[in-house]
C-alpha cells in the first residue's frame, strides 16, 4: 500500500497516455489534479468508478479539478476504454509500472482466495503547487466522484 500521506510533494511523473502524449505532473502545475489509479480497464469496478467520474465530469472542471486515469494496460486497450464509455479525460497506459511505482500502489493482493501482485485502487488529489491534499484507499467505485468532492 502507498506511504504517502495529506501533505506529501506528488512523485513527479511522466508517461504517455491513450493517444501516445506525454502527459507529466508538471503539465497540471497550477491546477488540481484528481489521478486515479484502478487495477483493469473495462472491468465491472473500473468502468463503474470511470463512469462515475464521467458523469460528475463537469462538477470537477467547475471546481477548477483536471481527471487523470492511470493503469498497466496498453494504449489500446484505454483508447477502447474511453471510446465505449466516452470518458473524457485521458488515461496512462503505465505498463511499465513507472507512475505506478512512483504513487506505490503496486503490491499483494488477495482475489477469491488466490493471492497475486496487482495495483491498489487508490485516488489522489493533489492542489495546485503539487501537494497531495487527499489519499483515498477505500474507493467506493459507483459514488466516487462524492469521496472526492464531498
Amino acid at each position: 500500500m502507498t506511504t504517502l500521506k495529506i501533505g506529501d510533494n506528488a512523485p513527479n511523473f511522466e508517461a504517455k497516455d491513450q493517444a501516445g502524449n506525454t502527459i507529466k505532473l508538471e503539465d497540471y502545475k497550477g491546477k488540481k489534479l484528481v489521478v486515479f489509479f484502478y487495477p483493469k480497464a473495462s472491468t465491472p469496478g473500473c468502468t463503474a468508478e470511470a463512469c462515475n467520474l464521467r458523469d460528475n465530469y463537469e462538477t470537477f472542471q467547475a471546481q477548477g479539478y483536471e481527471i487523470l486515469g492511470v493503469s498497466a494496460d496498453s494504449a489500446k486497450r484505454q483508447q477502447n476504454f474511453i471510446n465505449k464509455h466516452e470518458l473524457p479525460f485521458p488515461l496512462l497506459a503505465d505498463e511499465d509500472k513507472s507512475v505506478i511505482n512512483a504513487f506505490g500502489v503496486w503490491g499483494p493482493k488477495k482475489f477469491m482466495g488466490k493471492e497475486y501482485d496487482g495495483i491498489h485502487r487508490t485516488t489522489f488529489v493533489i492542489d495546485e503547487n503539487g501537494v497531495l491534499t487527499d489519499v483515498i484507499a477505500k474507493v467506493k467505485t459507483k459514488a466516487h466522484a462524492e469521496q472526492i468532492l464531498g
